[in-house]
């Protein structure tokens, strides 16, 4: 039996997301800040001479050995609270957990290599406040991530031990003790646990050399095994058929903006509000991107938001928003979100769309131009055939190789066949019939307007090409019915251009005004405003300033397929041969 579209829809249910708690944000937020404290003062401690009266306390019931290896024990405590103190910020369950195994570590390393109560009482207190604050460290790690940390834990200490004990037993002509395998087997546990044995003398220097790098190899597997357990989850698989499917018929059902359609593509996860709304997101290293604002009931936006941003929080992400319009900013203010404008985005009316005046010169030249050539615009409807598909893939890849760079995701879509197979596309035909720029055509859902998302051309066209393909698309909407043709986002236009407006705003203004050659944003925004649309601002929305750079890489690498850095090299090479 197959769902109906309102079957996949659901009732809408009211959703009343759980207020904000300043007193428990702010516990938190001191508790990590406390525990990398305690990580410097274990560093110190650990390099600093004991107190003499306590020592002399200390020997009459601890050897030298057990006082040396707590220094180290202190060190190690002290490196690990200092890596776990991030994690506690992020109110990460496992790190809660390390973090109370580490204190008591730390306790217990204080007493006995000093007598240092003082240190062990702050660590106690510390300990005891963190346990109490178990509620509200609620954000998961990664489950594989998690079974293959234990799995390193093991095999490091495994490893760790044959390592030892083999080499213990073949080295020990550079040692004083002649070892047996088992005399080698032990020799490794006590170096691993105590941390120090007075009674191995390394009689060369390679035998320093292995008995350091037994040390080096536990540190190293810890570190490891440390940050796959406290590690964000990551999204491993793509969207259920099931979760497409109920994504799709929200989309269909609610969707108003351009991205509406980009919100469907295989690159996206969903996650579902209670009260019926969709968000489209993909994750990259800890930051959950969703592209536009949340698709639903109006009245569903404010709760779709706030239970994303919990779900970010549970999954140990940072939120973000890319590409949303201005109704909803104060839904996201609400929830701590901060918001940047990225630039505006161009849509013509297609009532008021003309070629008459000065205004259209340009592109009334272009027209006629291409027209008096004999070329003229065809619009190819679904499904294309398998020979036009062919001539259209080879005019998208001869473009590529022209632009020295990949197809890009997320916010575009990319040449599939099934996609561009199955959809409108408008092509400008040459004399001869051979087509020489095509762009595929995507309708709103609940708004009432055209726009496009790939646009492709031969490396050689008539000058003037690119304006006869939008003139003749903007007519055969208007013909059609369609109030607007969107042409899409101008990046960083017309951002920070006044003195009173943002900082990150003004730095985004500078990147528009001087770095031109890594990206054409001025030549970009020319074309687009032969057409004399409106504009309308969108924004990124993000958690702080913080989290910034973070944002950016996320939204870089999902926008470029996870190859940015090669590509970004790629094209800087490709700059400096042309």
């Amino acid at each position: 039996m197959t769902s109906s579209n309102a079957d996949l829809l659901q009732p809408p249910k009211r959703f009343t997301p759980k207020k904000w708690s300043w007193s428990g944000e702010w516990n938190v937020r001191t508790v990590a800040l406390l525990t990398g404290l305690m990580g410097l003062i274990n560093l110190l401690s650990a390099v600093t001479p004991s107190l003499g009266d306590r020592l002399a306390i200390l020997r009459q019931f601890s050897p030298l050995a057990v006082r040396h290896g707590g220094h180290l024990t202190a060190a190690l405590a002290g490196f690990a609270l200092l890596l776990l103190a991030n994690s506690l910020w992020r109110r990460k369950q496992v790190a809660w957990l390390l973090t109370l195994v580490v204190l008591v570590i730390s306790i217990i390393s204080y007493l006995v290599k000093g007598l240092n109560y003082e240190e062990a009482s702050m660590a106690t207190a510390l300990a005891v406040w963190l346990f109490t604050l178990r509620p509200y460290f609620h954000a998961r790690s990664d489950a594989p991530s998690i079974r293959q940390g234990l799995r390193a834990l093991v095999a490091a200490f495994l490893f760790t031990l044959l390592y030892g004990a083999l080499g213990f037993y073949l080295l020990d002509r550079h040692f004083h003790v002649n070892f047996t395998l088992i005399a080698a087997l032990q020799q490794t546990i006590v170096m691993f646990t105590q941390f120090y044995d007075p009674g191995l003398q390394p009689l060369t220097g390679f035998a320093r050399y292995f008995a350091t790098s037994i040390y080096i190899i536990g540190a190293t597997t810890f570190s490891y095994a440390l940050f796959m357990l406290i590690r964000p989850v990551l999204v491993r698989q793509s969207a259920t058929p099931a979760e497409r499917a109920r994504a799709k018929a929200i989309v269909e059902a609610y969707g108003h903006s351009s991205l509406a359609r980009m919100t469907l593509f295989d690159d996206k996860s969903y996650y579902f509000s209670p009260g019926g709304s969709v968000i489209a997101y993909a994750a990259r290293g800890g930051v959950a991107i969703a592209l536009g604002d949340p698709i639903g009931l109006p009245e569903d936006i404010a709760g779709a938001i706030a239970g994303f941003v919990a779900f970010c929080a549970r999954n140990d992400w940072q939120p973000a928003f890319h590409e949303t319009l201005p109704d909803y900013l104060d839904h996201y203010q609400v929830v701590g979100l901060q918001t940047l404008c990225i630039g505006y985005v161009g849509s013509v009316d297609l009532a008021d769309f003309t070629l008459v005046g000065k205004a259209y010169q340009t592109l009334r030249y272009a027209v006629n131009h291409l027209t008096k050539l004999g070329y003229h615009a065809e619009i190819h409807q679904p499904p294309l055939s398998a020979e036009l598909l062919a001539e259209l893939r080879a005019i998208s890849d001869e473009w590529l190789t022209m632009m020295r760079g990949t197809e890009k995701r997320f916010i575009l879509g990319w040449f599939d066949d099934d996609y561009i197979r199955n959809g409108p596309v408008i092509a400008v035909h040459t004399p001869d019939g051979q087509v020489s720029a095509f762009a595929n055509i995507v309708a709103e859902y609940q708004c009432n307007e055209v726009t496009i998302d790939l646009m492709r051309r031969r490396s050689q066209v008539e000058n003037g090409t690119m304006d006869f393909l939008f003139v003749s698309l903007g007519e055969w909407a208007r013909a059609q019915g369609y109030a607007s043709f969107g042409l899409g986002l101008s990046p960083l236009w017309h951002v920070g251009e006044h003195d009173d407006d943002p900082s990150v705003e003004r730095a985004l203004h500078y990147i528009y005004e001087h770095l031109n050659q890594f990206y054409n944003f001025k030549g970009l925004h020319e074309f687009k405003e032969k057409f004399h649309p409106h504009w309308s601002p969108r924004y990124l929305i993000y958690p702080g300033p913080a989290s910034l750079p973070a944002v950016l890489t996320a939204l870089i690498q999902v926008s470029s397929g996870d190859n940015f850095v090669g590509a970004y090299l790629k094209a800087l090479v490709s700059k400096q041969l042309i």
